[in-house]
């Protein structure tokens, strides 16, 4: 299938917009055994890190867009209440209580530009991914609004016992959101997970949580993994099939799955993001070697 791109023209958006993702004030939940998460303004504390972070809040949060998107130079860049520059994996919450967790839209529902945090910038920006100096794209578009999870960390140091002894990719962990509203990229959804799938992408373990936003129609419908194959017939399998071919065309050999090629149930998903919580904490704490990830 030939790539759909979704062009944005250069005089629709300035070197410097901004776009505001405002979400309502909600009172916060007592705060776990090690520390707070905000202040008393309710206001995200930059100076040190949460590890943990477990607090109920939704804070302001803008997204800065600097260079023309479709451009080496395009970068998203979140930004805080104050104007100052937060980065997207670290210093935005994993958890947001009742089950539901952040997630971080990177490429939007039906597009093919290959978005990514970068891992290695100051403040982790949202960019689009090259290859020999070329813009990345899709060789066609996701049908799901694809992203990440703060504050997770697939450690590349861990062999995973369940999935042949795979070790992780150094990433984030990805989240495919099933919802019927398509995205944008920068946004903050209020998921819950509904189950998982173990990729193996050239012998490293890639996992992707399937997901659903709290504020699609069908949310209350789908519990579990089980649900997903009752109310959105086929998709898991499509997500299967579409992570399993998509490097076919570049000439690269289909990736594997494991765990029997089949979705994990959402008790299994959240372990998964524990898990890889656990390893990020790790990994901001200098408990173990960043390389080249920046932790700011």
């Amino acid at each position: 299938m030939a790539a759909a791109r979704v062009m944005m023209s250069a005089s629709s958006i300035s070197t410097s917009s901004s776009i505001i993702f405002k979400l309502a004030t909600t009172p916060l939940l007592k705060p776990n055994t090690l520390r707070p998460c905000f202040n008393t303004h309710n206001k995200l504390v930059s100076s040190k890190r949460f590890f943990t972070c477990r607090a109920l809040y939704k804070p302001h949060v803008q997204i800065t867009e600097e260079g023309l998107p479709e451009t080496l130079d395009y970068r998203v860049f979140f930004v805080d209440d104050s104007g100052k520059k937060i980065s997207p994996w670290h210093d935005i919450p994993l958890h947001l209580g009742d089950g539901a967790f952040n997630f971080i839209v990177e490429i939007p529902k039906e597009s093919s530009a290959k978005m990514e945090v970068a891992t290695d910038e100051i403040y982790t920006p949202i960019k689009q991914d090259t290859k020999k100096g070329k813009l990345r794209y899709y060789p066609y578009n996701i049908n799901w609004n694809y992203g990440l999870l703060p504050q997770t960390w697939e450690d590349p140091s861990l062999a995973n016992p369940d999935v042949d002894g795979a070790f992780g990719d150094n990433d984030p962990v990805d989240v495919v959101e099933i919802g019927e509203n398509g995205g944008k990229v920068g946004q903050l959804m209020k998921v819950k997970p509904l189950g998982c799938l173990a990729m193996i992408d050239e012998g490293e373990l890639d996992w992707k949580i399937v997901a659903i936003s709290l504020d699609d129609p069908r949310a209350p419908l789908v519990n579990d993994v089980d649900d997903v194959d009752k109310h959105f017939p086929g998709t898991l399998m499509a997500i299967r099939d579409w992570f399993r071919d998509y490097k076919i065309p570049d000439g690269k050999p289909a990736n594997k799955f494991g765990l029997g090629n089949k979705a994990a149930n959402k008790d299994y998903a959240l372990k998964v993001i524990n898990e890889t919580n656990e390893s990020w904490a790790r990994l901001v704490k200098r408990s173990i070697p960043s390389g080249e990830l920046s932790l700011v």
